[in-house]
């Protein structure tokens, strides 16, 4: 199945289910679901997988049994290939990449990094690369500089990270159900690659626990 664009109602399910987020309505729309936004988007990661690697769509139903939302059904579709990730939700397309959650040991290893003049500055200029080709970078920080490390630091901003990753949204538009959407997939995760390569050098994936 080749990849020509998310459904026509993909935009319309999500602005209901944001409004409704209920069991009867995720019942009465599914099939919507199905054809307009689950078959894409797998369409899509099949069109992508000979470049990025097999996909992975989330499932769409919420863990709510330590939250304090208890709706049921998350708003938006992801899925991901390897650190890649793509979103489709009311607010259109969303593409991104980089480490999202970071384990303790990866922390440890990225502010080791960080904290070397050589590889700190590599990862400052690739992320200012990112800033002016358009992307957002964000991430989880510390409010405070981690323990450890001297106030005057020239990196304490990126010294602050706990994880890291860098977006680009698309808001609804006509391109999102055509073909071209997977074109500004394509071209986000390769303008982020700077960013996937240093963090698989410098962190790595997390420690295997015993």
């Amino acid at each position: 199945m080749t990849f020509t664009g998310f459904g026509e109602d993909a935009v319309e399910f999500y602005d209901g289910l944001l409004a409704d987020n209920s069991k009867a309505y995720w019942t009465d729309r599914k099939a919507m679901w199905e054809k307009h936004v689950r078959d894409p988007m797998e369409a899509l990661l099949a069109d992508l997988e000979p470049e990025f690697g097999p996909g992975k769509i989330f499932r769409p139903y919420r863990d709510v049994r330590f939250a304090k939302d208890k709706s049921p059904y998350k708003t938006a579709c992801g899925a991901t290939a390897g650190a890649f990730y793509v979103q489709v939700s009311a607010e259109g397309l969303m593409a991104a990449g980089g480490y999202y959650q970071m384990s303790p040991d990866q922390v440890a290893r990225f502010r080791t990094a960080v904290d070397d003049d050589r590889r700190g500055e590599d990862l400052a200029a690739r992320l200012a690369a990112l800033e002016k080709a358009g992307l957002t970078i964000a991430g989880e920080r510390l409010k405070s500089r981690p323990r450890g490390f001297d106030a005057d630091h020239p990196r304490l901003d990126l010294l602050r990270y706990k994880s890291l990753y860098a977006w680009r949204r698309w808001p609804p538009d006509d391109v999102l159900h055509e073909p071209g959407a997977r074109d500004r997939v394509v071209a986000t995760w390769r303008t982020l690659r700077p960013l996937q390569e240093w963090l698989a050098d410098h962190v790595g994936p997390a420690e295997q626990r015993p």
